[in-house]
């Protein structure tokens, strides 16, 4: 089974994986590549130009071999925010695409702790995007996440 997780930055989609995923599943989660990708001490959600972009890479080829692979394992994917071709290609394999959403004040109080503005423009993109079109997924309602 394809899994794909969307949300805000910091909603908890990586919570949401972690407590349904087995061992022997496939999570393709692009914050865990790139960190994969750099090197001691870079932290752990990088926004590196250049380290984002070979993680991007290395996101696509893990997408594409994945696919071949749901229907011997399940496969988790994070994607943030999904385009509609995106979202039509992951219909195409059959995906349930699934949105972790602890709310608006709960996310942009999180990416003010961490202190990343570039994640606060992609939360408040996210909300902004969100607000104008229909649900895309079931909603996994309040996600409990790491301690923020």
């Amino acid at each position: 089974m394809l899994y794909v997780v969307t949300g805000p930055p910091a909603a908890g989609k990586s919570s949401w994986i972690t407590a349904r995923a087995r061992a022997t599943d496939i999570v393709i989660d692009l914050d865990r590549i790139t960190q994969a990708l750099t090197g001691p001490g870079a932290p752990a959600w990088s926004q590196d130009t250049i380290a984002v972009q070979v993680a991007h890479r290395a996101r696509y080829a893990a997408i594409d071999e994945a696919f071949k692979h749901t229907g011997e394992t399940d496969v988790y994917l994070i994607h943030t925010m999904p385009s509609a071709r995106w979202l039509a290609r992951y219909r195409r394999h059959r995906a349930e695409i699934v949105t972790v959403d602890p709310g608006r004040d709960v996310v942009l109080q999180r990416v003010r702790d961490m202190r990343s503005p570039g994640l606060l423009a992609v939360a408040t993109r996210w909300y902004t995007q969100h607000a104008k079109r229909a649900p895309i997924g079931r909603a996994a309602g309040r996600q409990a996440s790491r301690n923020w």
